[in-house]
């Protein structure tokens, strides 16, 4: 009988990190939605020398690309990111809006663990986060047990995407 009981137990505990991986949002309904349906021409923002030191600062390793792609309307700006985890890219779509954190959705998961940060009890605390003048956000964001990897990477994200809004608008109103 405990075998079966521990068995029934695995099996539902693989089914929930079998459903926890996948795709939440497509990336472009991300954008559309973030803009009423109507979603701007993409931009890029050029990494230079400076700004790609800032962000492999925040990341902690090395950042491959020279350009990010970003959307903007309005004020706002979207921004598409992905950082490993443990193992995977998570992908999270962020909107900011006034240097502030407007929106935060984990779009893509790939990993086994950590899923849990897609959830808005999590996600909300990002909400009107911005960032120190040390690029740090300006808010201790709460963890979750067994999820520290994808913690740690959804925060870097929201750093980065806050890091390129206050390089976009800064270079906007020069």
């Amino acid at each position: 009988m405990f075998r079966l009981i521990l068995s029934i137990a695995l099996s539902f505990l693989f089914l929930i990190q079998a459903q926890a991986r996948g795709t939440y949002q497509e990336p472009k309904d991300f954008i559309t939605e973030s803009f009423t349906g109507q979603a701007p021409e993409p931009r890029v923002i050029w990494l230079n020398k400076d700004l790609k030191n800032q962000v492999e600062a925040i990341l902690q390793h090395n950042y491959r690309g020279l350009r990010i792609r970003y959307w903007m309307k309005d004020g706002r700006s979207a921004w598409v990111l992905q950082e490993i985890g443990k193992e995977h890219p998570i992908t999270t779509g962020i909107v900011i809006s006034d240097n502030k954190i407007e929106t935060i959705k984990v779009l893509i998961f790939r990993e086994s663990r950590g899923w849990e940060v897609r959830y808005p009890f999590f996600t909300q605390q990002f909400i009107n986060s911005q960032l120190n003048p040390e690029n740090n956000l300006d808010r201790t964001i709460d963890g979750i047990s067994g999820a520290t990897l994808s913690v740690r990477a959804v925060a870097k994200l929201a750093r980065i995407a806050l890091l390129l809004n206050k390089k976009v608008i800064h270079d906007t109103n020069s």
